[in-house]
């Protein structure tokens, strides 16, 4: 006799159908698993035989067989403990076959039988909803699970509750969803004084969802104002909410169980390699890019980042999805990204200032600029200069608006622009997505909606002539004039509009200097 518990294996954030098959027989004890688990699948055999041990339970003399099928799908991952578990408790007699026969379970289990928290329990709950199952999860992730539907989710704190609630000595409550609490503020752009320029780059930034380059030197406030850029970002809605979080749980970084609203903000440091920017390892897991999907990708000194690594995020910024190929896997993650970049403007970073000259010029900035390629640099709608404060700047009263004035401008151009795109999709690396800002219309849906007057149209021609735009150079200076009408409620793109988005845009860092 086979007794058997269905489970799931994850390729990205897609879900496939395990099933975990169990066979006692005959023979010298023995207790083998099968079916291509990598180690931490094989070392399941002790946490389960301990886990039994903990219930009273100690496995028969026979040899027992696990099978994980498909076969040729390899098995990585703690959660197979808990539905090995079931399956071998249903073998031993100890849980009646039906009971467990309409359920998805997937945990890890300590030696004393108390369930532990696994990734990728969303995408699992949610593939169990699709199919018209319940699921089983460790009690800190039930919550999460909550949040698939109306599916019957068994959240307990150890396998002994369990199988108590399977022999009706004990009752399990049905989890509520649960939202993690809102990170801390990073702080206020009313406290930033001076460098007002930047701040309305900010701002186009986040109401169009645009890509932007802050240059300048040392101590001129980049970070700072990297850093308060979340605040002024509208909350996510919740199609929103659980793409980021669907992501968040195969990574294993969602935090107490919930969903979170906050959009993403990921500051990798310039060491990062290729697969951790992109993702890959030998799980293939999300990478930066994808961790933050539908927030923002804040690099901060550019150029020190390897060639190579800059280079991959090229395809990210186009297409809005990463493709992570690998012998043993080829899995595609959203990362739909705001790439908010800073950078001096040699590596001295001083060019250009009359009292700390550098003492290189022009050999320091051609070569530390030079590490940003052309492509990716016309990928970046926005580019600005952030100059050091004088003494006097430093001194005067901070400014009367700060970020809650500026959060309300942005998120009443985002509420135009969702309903300007509504039910408008482009195409995806698996199905078509929704276009959700400015920054990701594109042919003739952009040329509809971001089309100048005609004085606009005349400046805009000879711009593209003088400065040599590129055709993306364009499209990403209509893009920019678009979201500048939106915040000033504007239903068409006037002159002043196009004015101000080309004296965001630049050749190459080099006009920095």
């Amino acid at each position: 006799m086979v007794s058997r518990c269905s489970t799931v294996a994850f390729q990205g954030i897609e879900v496939v159908d395990v099933d975990v098959q169990v066979q006692m027989s005959a023979g010298l004890p023995a207790f083998t698993v099968v079916g291509l688990p990598d180690k931490a699948v094989a070392e399941s055999r002790e946490r389960v035989r301990a886990a039994l041990g903990a219930l009273g339970l100690s496995l028969p003399p026979k040899r027992i067989t696990v099978n994980l099928a498909p076969a040729d799908l390899l098995k990585e991952g703690s959660h197979f403990d808990l539905p090995i578990a079931i399956a071998l408790l249903v073998a031993m007699g100890a849980v009646p076959e039906d009971a467990i026969a309409g359920y998805t379970a997937l945990g890890e289990l300590a030696l004393d039988g108390a369930m532990l928290a696994v990734p990728g329990v969303l995408p699992a709950a949610i593939g169990a909803s699709a199919r018209d199952r319940g699921l089983i999860c460790p009690a800190p992730q039930g919550g999460e699970a909550a949040w698939a539907g109306k599916i019957e989710v068994l959240a307990p704190d150890s396998l002994l509750a369990l199988v108590n609630h399977f022999k009706g000595t004990q009752v399990l409550t049905a989890p509520a969803p649960k939202v993690a609490e809102h990170p801390p503020r990073r702080g206020d752009l009313g406290e930033i004084k001076g460098q007002e320029t930047a701040k309305r780059a900010l701002e186009v930034a986040a109401a169009g969802g645009h890509n932007l380059l802050m240059i300048g030197p040392p101590g001129a406030g980049k970070s700072m104002l990297a850093a308060r850029l979340p605040d002024i970002l509208p909350p996510m809605d919740a199609a929103e909410a659980l793409e980021v979080s669907m992501i968040a749980s195969v990574a294993g970084i969602l935090r107490d169980g919930g969903l979170t609203r906050a959009r993403p903000f990921r500051d990798p440091h310039h060491t990062a390699s290729v697969a951790a920017m992109t993702g890959g390892g030998p799980r293939a897991r999300p990478g930066e890019v994808s961790l933050a999907h539908l927030g923002v990708l804040f690099l901060d000194e550019l150029p020190e980042f390897p060639r190579q690594v800059l280079e991959s995020l090229r395809q990210p910024m186009e297409a809005g999805s990463v493709t992570v190929a690998r012998a043993s896997a080829h899995v595609t993650y959203p990362a739909r990204i705001q790439v908010l970049a800073a950078m001096n403007p040699c590596r001295c970073g001083y060019l250009g200032d009359p009292d700390q000259a550098c003492n290189r010029v022009p050999g320091c900035a051609i070569q530390y600029q030079s590490r940003i390629s052309g492509p990716l640099f016309d990928r970046i709608d926005l580019h600005v200069d952030v100059p050091a404060l004088s003494a006097a700047d430093l001194t005067l009263p901070p400014p009367a608006e700060g970020s809650a004035e500026i959060a309300k401008r942005v998120t009443a151009a985002r509420v135009v622009q969702r309903d300007r795109y509504d039910n408008v999709t482009t195409a995806g690396p698996r199905a078509p997505t929704p276009i959700r800002t400015n920054s990701e219309a594109d042919g003739e849906l952009l040329e509809a909606v971001a089309t100048p007057e005609e004085s606009g149209r005349r400046l805009l021609g000879q711009a593209v002539d003088r400065l040599k735009l590129s055709a993306r150079g364009y499209h990403r200076v209509l893009r920019v004039a678009r979201t500048l009408a939106d915040l000033d409620a504007s239903d068409g793109v006037r002159r002043r509009h196009v004015a101000e988005a080309l004296g965001y845009r630049r050749i190459s860092p080099r006009a920095a200097a």
